[in-house]
């Protein structure tokens, strides 16, 4: 049978196993969902920061405890390994707590000095629904790091999750109807990427969200701009790792595999390009490889596999024409390379060297498990190449020297900068980029406040 413009289906990645068929929602119902977040906006706009937080806290108890379903039911749809599944509901758990605890101090009033008579303050009041766009990759968490903050602020959402996870979508509006959400303030909609504009221009929809490719964002934010309406866009990256002499070049190794093949290597902020000083790049190459190497690919459920099954087909086509291309280009493979044989989605840790950029993917964003290695002279070689890109998200960089350090997080051009540690994200840490990977913040009280009228307020005697 084949798929209709009607239905989403989820597929298992490491088997292409159906797993269910799900009936899109129709114009209709799409249009009482709005409708139905709309009036809901109008109530839990003015309910307590307490009556908030009770549904984040509760909506954590049930992500906690059962952790391994729902880490389950990550696996099973896109892929992930379940440990990585299982983490992800707890990371989600945290993010609930945190701005459960932290929301109602972050949207606090702020008094601002004035003349004499004159009460001067910033409020910090919520827009109404707001549309999220959804990636696949993080399937609960991408969500539940816009959402915590948005329902705190006392905002109602709407979701428009990737079409290849709709259960997930469901699960996570279960999770939070079951935690007390009221009724219309949280809604998932199963519809095509094409039925997001219609949902954009409607004026009852106050602000969007996307987490997404570069090309989708630039959709989101014309329609946005054509609007007038707030976006937050996170988008693509393609992450610089440096590593210099002076690193503590066994960690550095160890987690540049890490950070490389981080959920199947299917992260926006997995490092993808390691520049590597030359005095040190022969030894830092031979470990690098015997890392990739040695992880195990395959089923996902495997407590012992360490890299699960592209997403999708298409996903690891796209990867395979990237190093075809790569290699065209002049670049060398080092490790990997190959999609691997049998059913499944699975690809091979791979590492190409001696890209130039001359070649057609030197510029390019992969996604999946394929590290870019170069070498370079010296500390001002190795920044000008972490720039020379279009992306701006996050950089990883490896030196135990205090110069350089600073150097580097004078002068790296993104949105994050971590010094002898992986990037990763955190409740209490704004997430974003610049240039070209998206535009605003997750996160932190940044985050909080992105979908928040702030509002200058004077009371005269």
């Amino acid at each position: 049978m084949t798929n209709t413009l009607k239905e989403i289906r989820s597929i298992n990645p490491a088997n292409h196993e159906l797993l269910g068929i799900f009936q899109k929602h129709t114009p209709d119902q799409v249009e009482s969902a709005v409708e139905h977040s709309w009036k809901a906006f109008t109530s839990y706009r003015v309910s307590s920061f307490k009556e908030r937080s009770q549904i984040l806290l509760r909506a954590a108890e049930i992500l906690e405890s059962e952790k391994e379903r729902w880490g389950k039911l990550m696996s099973l749809e896109m892929g992930k390994t379940l440990k990585s599944g299982i983490e992800e509901a707890q990371k989600c758990a945290l993010c609930c707590r945190y701005y459960a605890e932290k929301g109602e101090e972050f949207l606090s009033s702020e008094n601002v000095p004035g003349k004499r008579g004159e009460r001067r303050m910033v409020e910090f009041t919520p827009l109404g629904p707001v549309l999220a766009i959804m990636p696949w990759n993080f399937p609960f968490w991408q969500v539940i790091r816009f959402l915590a903050p948005a329902l705190m602020a006392g905002n109602t959402a709407l979701l428009k999750h990737a079409s290849n996870v709709p259960q997930c979508a469901l699960a996570i509006e279960e999770i939070f109807l079951r935690a007390g959400s009221p009724d219309g303030v949280f809604q998932t909609l199963l519809i095509s990427s094409k039925d997001v504009s219609s949902l954009i221009d409607d004026p009852r929809i106050r602000a969007v969200t996307l987490t997404g490719s570069e090309e989708a964002g630039i959709d989101v934010a014309i329609h946005a701009g054509r609007n007038l309406k707030k976006v937050v866009l996170e988008l693509g990256g393609s992450d610089p790792f440096i590593v210099m002499p002076s690193a503590d070049l066994d960690k550095a190794v160890k987690m540049a595999v890490k950070a490389r093949t981080i959920n199947n290597g299917e992260s926006c902020v997995a490092a993808k390009r390691f520049i590597v000083h030359e005095s040190i790049a022969d030894e830092f190459e031979k470990k690098f490889i015997a890392g990739m190497r040695g992880l195990k690919v395959g089923d996902p459920l495997d407590v012992l596999t360490e890299i699960g099954p592209l997403a999708t087909d298409s996903i690891r086509e796209s990867l395979i024409d990237q190093v075809e291309r790569s290699v065209k280009g002049g670049g060398k493979i080092l490790t990997g390379g190959k999609a691997v044989s049998g059913a499944g989605n699975f690809f091979e840790p791979t590492i190409i060297s001696g890209l130039t950029p001359e070649s057609s993917t030197y510029y390019e964003e992969f996604f999946g498990p394929v590290a870019l290695l170069f070498r370079v002279k010296n500390l001002e070689e190795a920044m000008k190449m972490a720039n020379d890109t279009h992306f701006g998200l996050g950089a990883t960089f490896w030196s135990h020297d205090a110069e350089e350090q600073q150097i580097f997080i004078r002068d790296i051009e993104s949105g994050m900068a971590f010094v002898n540690a992986q990037v990763a994200s955190d409740p209490a840490l704004p997430f974003g980029g610049m240039k070209r990977s998206g535009i605003g913040r997750e996160l932190s009280h940044f985050g909080i406040r992105e979908f928040t009228n702030i509002k200058t307020v004077v009371i005269a005697e």
